[in-house]
């Protein structure tokens, strides 16, 4: 099964991103390597059932079964203690990875109220690009009606590239809608 995404990429995007780099072999054009998307839950040191909940939606939304994270240090304001599960994680590559990127471009981020894109300076400086959102409502997949609290979760995007502005062109030609400066 072919992906449009990867399709788009392997006819488009590679070609365009070889003739404007300067590219001479196909393996040193960045491309998408994994998208991994976190989900903290800081209310589970009180309810853990909470922490079930936040893992059946972004099982829902990623289409794939989330780790549980735990907490690494022990902190005595928020009352946790070293050990407790306190987020959810999901790492994707391949297929899944780019029907996800997919739905998130073209279905999700147009269901944002007030949306004019995505920053565009969000990248690490090695060329991967952290997207927050703020609630998990905007996925076709979640019943609005079973949500019990609004859960942001963070989408990072890791890529092959070098620098910032490989990473930029490589994620614009698949889709992402950046802001406007």
């Amino acid at each position: 099964m072919q992906v449009r995404l990867k399709e788009l990429y392997t006819s488009d995007v590679r070609p365009s991103l070889m003739k404007d780099r300067g590219y001479t072999n196909v393996m040193a054009v960045p491309k998408l390597e994994k998208v991994s998307v976190n989900m903290g839950v800081g209310d589970a040191t009180q309810n853990i059932k909470l922490l079930d909940t936040a893992m059946e939606e972004l099982a829902q939304i990623t289409g794939q079964r989330p780790a549980q994270r735990r907490a690494r240090k022990s902190i005595a304001a928020f009352k946790l203690r070293e050990g407790m599960p306190i987020g959810a994680t999901v790492t994707l590559r391949g297929a899944r990875m780019y029907e996800f990127v997919d739905r998130l471009f073209n279905v999700a981020l147009p269901r944002v109220r007030d949306f004019r894109g995505v920053p565009a300076n969000a990248f690490d400086g090695r060329g991967n690009y952290t997207l927050g959102l703020k609630d998990q409502i905007i996925f076709h997949e979640i019943d609005y009606s079973k949500v019990e609290k609004l859960r942001g979760m963070n989408v990072t995007f890791v890529t092959t590239a070098k620098t910032d502005d490989e990473s930029r062109l490589l994620l614009k030609g698949l889709g992402m809608p950046f802001r406007n400066q």
